[in-house]
């Protein structure tokens, strides 16, 4: 695990389940449908349970880029999920996709006033973009989201493997 102080935000990458994350909200790597298949959206239909999936579709379609929140279904260890449409159903993204899907995603944590959010590696799972890229696009957006100020104190990115942890530590140590 890395941890960076960024503006008094504490930002670090972890590997681990994402669903067990004690955070105000999980972000979910999705589709601009919303449906919930495979990767951290297959996770947390899982875990949290159908009605999440239901509540995502009936909120969508939307933009690739956008986002829509839902409740965290049975998952205790959160209080809301922010699904942000990565990709269309071409299942393919890259790094405009990424950058809007993430900053957007942080916009609405600071909208709802949250304090913690877990985030997953946007885009490298089904959309296959490369996990460094991502890595880079991820942490730049956030630091710019934090130094433009935030409600959140704690950012986690939530990673699956160790390539995608590496690559996430790589680019935090960067901030010193």
């Amino acid at each position: 695990m890395v941890e960076k102080q960024v503006n008094g935000v504490t930002v670090r990458a972890v590997s681990g389940d994402i669903t067990e994350r004690e955070v105000d909200a999980l972000v979910n790597a999705a589709n601009n449908h919303f449906w919930m298949g495979s990767g951290v959206a297959g996770a947390i239909k899982r875990k949290g349970g159908e009605e999440i999936e239901r509540e995502a579709v009936a909120k969508g379609p939307a933009e690739v880029g956008q986002v829509v929140v839902t409740g965290a279904g049975r998952l205790k260890t959160t209080r809301c999920i922010i699904h942000a449409a990565v990709m269309a159903q071409d299942l393919r993204t890259g790094r405009n996709q990424i950058r809007a899907a993430c900053r957007n995603a942080l916009a609405k944590a600071k909208e709802l006033g949250l304090k913690s959010i877990a985030l997953p590696a946007l885009g490298t799972g089904v959309g296959g973009f490369p996990l460094t890229e991502c890595a880079h696009i991820m942490i730049a957006e956030t630091v710019e989201h934090i130094r433009e100020g935030t409600t959140l104190e704690l950012v986690e990115f939530v990673l699956f493997g160790e390539e995608a942890l590496r690559a996430f530590e790589e680019e935090l140590n960067r901030l010193d």
